[in-house]
């Protein structure tokens, strides 16, 4: 099939280099990822060709960098990298964006106080949910996959739906912020609070897109053929 009528989340799935340029470009190839190439650039006004010539570019890079294609390795790899990369990016982090959200808000609340009580509104929330997330997938749908257990297909879905409810925090935070840019009488840690949402942005799409577009669709793949489906 011709690159452009594919799906989003199939160019991610397939190309690391895609969800470099998709994240240069805005384009949601995570929870979003059913949506067709071709109608997002369209969208977005961008030139479908010239976007596949930047992943082609890319795509020569990572060839010879040796950059992992999580769509050819075993689950079993792919999830252990879910757990050292992701999972253990957001223990760490999570708890370091509060504590500088609380400074923040200590700090600049006379000045900004709406604006950071929404931020705080959204983010504790998503720190929240996302701790309760986190939980879900080591304690039952990771081993449930590892075991190649044949009722996957709810805990699926009910992961796939709290990714949609992530993506939208994220896009929250992303509009309560103005796209994560600091204002002007920012101190030091108001600064290192915005980069450090806007990487929780970064981590979170290509965390979703390992599962979404990949870890689940090839575990319900393994789930089918062991029915004989």
């Amino acid at each position: 099939m011709n690159r452009i009528h594919q799906s989003v989340g199939a160019l991610a799935a397939r190309s690391t280099a895609a969800t470099r340029v998709f994240e240069e470009h805005g384009i949601d190839f995570c929870c979003a990822g059913a949506r067709s190439f071709a109608d997002v650039c369209l969208e977005k006004q961008l030139d479908p060709e010239a976007v596949l010539a930047e992943i082609a570019a890319i795509e020569l890079d990572t060839v010879s960098s040796g950059v992992t294609d999580w769509s050819a390795q075993p689950l079993d790899a792919l999830i252990a990298h879910i757990l050292d990369r992701h999972h253990t990016y957001l223990r760490a982090e999570l708890p370091r964006l509060e504590t500088w959200l609380a400074a923040v808000r200590k700090a600049h609340g006379e000045r900004d106080g709406v604006m950071l009580a929404a931020l705080d509104d959204v983010f504790s929330a998503l720190k929240h949910e996302l701790e309760m997330h986190l939980r879900k997938e080591e304690t039952i749908l990771f081993p449930a996959i590892r075991r190649s257990d044949g009722w996957i297909d709810q805990p699926v879905a009910v992961m796939e739906h709290e990714h949609d409810d992530a993506g939208r925090a994220l896009a929250e935070l992303r509009r309560i912020t103005g796209g994560f840019q600091p204002p002007d009488h920012a101190c030091a840690t108001y600064r290192a609070l915005y980069a450090g949402l806007a990487g929780l942005e970064k981590d979170l799409h290509i965390h979703i897109h390992l599962e979404n577009n990949i870890l689940f669709p090839r575990a319900l793949a393994e789930v089918a053929r062991g029915r004989g489906c």
